[in-house]
């Protein structure tokens, strides 16, 4: 025993001697970090240090300032650990994180130095540079086999963040493809487009073919980046235009519906406003204008490319939606749109259910509503969650939803994040904390894992300019107190520190109206999340 006992502590010092050794130099170890973009996948590559050593790789949410100084831990989104020397991460991290790679070995933690880090945006070729030069991809072709009629649906892919679009219609293809300014050849431009796609009026033309293009603006109204490759349309004037809005569903098939579902349209010219249907069953009459026999609720919104459903669809089963536009006089303008089919499955929220606000709920960047999924968190979660969010909701009516939205689907873990609405209100901190203690409350007695996060923070000057509300002076502070409250809690993720800029307020990269976080923000929560989740649930 004595002799084991002695092998084994000789074998330690040979160890250490070795690693702290200036002759061997692993204490001088850099890894080479690369980053390749393959697929929908990042890959990082590096070399191996010549010695027993495991590898540890970060995700951080701002450069690191030395390669010999561990990361602060409120900078540090994820840890990966492997003992090969490659990682693979999917494309639903944001490109605003750093990443770096260590050997680590049982007495240096790192073995050597850090890695230089490497940003994923210029990893993937899409630096804020090439950001500038983003270009929509027309969807809608009319070749002069298949002419369109005088009033042509005009359709192109997303930009995220767009808040709307120019479109621009031309005699000839431009003069100056792949730019920002407009064409010499320019027939007329409309800048009153929300949405990817624009139910065109081309009754003032008399050729039989026209081109057009269109590009991405943000939120004061500048280029986000060039305008689409010129598309030809050929135009036969002796068809009748069949008028109806197109369903604008961008919801990925892995994911189940959200409990207040959000439906989204092009719209359609001449309708003022539109009134959106929900159905038991199929409408019996496609291509009408007549309201449906199995319709179960209805709601009509004027001036709108999108509609909140204000009732929770928590009856499992199949639900369908279509929507139709209707004049000034009150008028059906064309017919209804093909319907849009969605499934209520309770069983899809055992796991784990996101609770809170409009930051739960999903949209972002003004114009995008949670029917876009790209703007909810839940998308890039690792594992399973039904989106128990609700759009404009106070801590007070989330306590008061809880039993009715909440307990049906028997959730094991709840993400609860809210109280955002509440304190920018004025309401008290106090009441607040009070709020989240009577829903933590509820979950416990009902067997549910409370899992809280801090509520990000705001930025008072674009929620001000973007909707024309006032904030709270003391918003900070309050905001604070919830926050502490929070982190006293068993279980509870901090998000915070990762979404506040130097004078702790959301930056506009996160969220252009102060308030909802964008792409990029959704992405960074769901990463903190799925970072800290093995954590959270033993």
């Amino acid at each position: 025993m004595k002799r084991f006992f002695f092998i084994a502590v000789l074998t330690i010092a040979m160890l250490y001697i070795l690693e702290v050794s200036e002759a061997v130099g692993l204490n001088s170890f850099k890894p080479n970090l690369e980053v390749n973009h393959i697929a929908n996948e990042y890959i990082l590559k590096w070399q191996r240090v010549p010695y027993f050593a495991y590898y540890e790789v970060e995700a951080l949410s701002m450069p690191p300032t030395a390669d010999n100084l561990k990361s602060d831990g409120s900078q540090r989104i994820a840890i990966y650990r492997t003992w090969k020397n490659q990682l693979a991460i999917d494309e639903n991290f944001p490109f605003r994180t750093y990443w770096r790679v260590s050997a680590q070995t049982i007495f240096h933690t790192p073995l050597g130095k850090y890695s230089d880090y490497v940003n994923l945006a210029e990893a993937s070729g899409s630096t804020v540079k090439d950001f500038d030069k983003v270009k929509p991809e027309p969807t809608s072709l009319y070749p002069a086999a298949a002419p369109a009629s005088i009033r042509p649906m005009l359709t192109w892919k997303l930009v995220p963040g767009a808040v709307y679009y120019e479109l621009e219609f031309l005699t000839e293809p431009p003069e100056n493809p792949n730019e920002i300014s407009s064409s010499e050849k320019q027939l007329r431009l409309t800048r009153e487009v929300f949405t990817n796609g624009y139910n065109a009026d081309l009754a003032w033309y008399n050729g039989n073919h026209i081109f057009w293009r269109v590009r991405a603006l943000n939120q004061k109204g500048n280029p986000l980046g060039v305008f689409s490759d010129a598309t030809e349309i050929w135009i036969d004037h002796n068809l009748i235009p069949v008028i109806k809005p197109l369903p604008n569903n961008h919801q990925p098939p892995n994911l189940p519906a959200p409990l207040y579902p959000a439906y989204s349209w092009i719209p359609v010219f001449g309708a003022l406003s539109y009134e959106i249907e929900l159905t038991s069953q199929p409408p019996e009459n496609p291509d009408g204008i007549e309201p449906s026999v199995y319709r179960i609720w209805s709601k009509t919104v004027t001036g709108l490319t999108d509609c909140y459903d204000d009732q929770p669809r928590i009856t499992p089963g199949k639900y369908y939606w279509r929507v139709r536009g209707i004049d000034a006089a009150g008028n059906p303008v064309g017919v209804y749109s093909d319907a849009t089919e969605f499934t209520v499955d309770l069983t899809r929220g055992q796991y784990a259910a996101t609770f809170g606000d409009s930051i739960t709920h999903g949209g972002g960047a003004i114009s995008y509503s949670p029917a876009d999924f790209d703007y909810s968190y839940q998308t890039y979660l690792h594992f399973p969650a039904v989106n128990l969010g609700k759009s404009g909701d106070t801590s007070a009516a989330m306590l008061a939803r809880f039993d009715q939205d909440v307990l049906p689907f028997k959730p094991k873990y709840l993400i609860i994040l809210g109280g955002s609405n509440s304190l920018r209100g004025g309401v008290p901190a106090e009441q607040v904390i009070t709020e989240l203690s009577g829903i933590r409350d509820k979950c416990l007695i009902n067997g549910i894992r409370p899992i809280f996060l801090t509520l990000p923070p705001i930025n008072p000057d674009a929620i001000s300019e973007a909707f024309n509300e006032e904030t709270v002076s003391n918003w900070r502070t309050e905001f604070d107190t919830v926050n502490n409250f929070i982190k006293q809690q068993r279980y509870f993720i901090d998000i915070e520190p990762y979404l506040a800029d130097s004078n702790r307020e959301l930056p506009d990269y996160m969220a252009i109206d102060g308030l909802h976080l964008d792409i990029e923000g959704k992405k960074l929560i769901a990463q903190i999340i799925n970072a800290n989740w093995t954590r959270i649930i033993r």
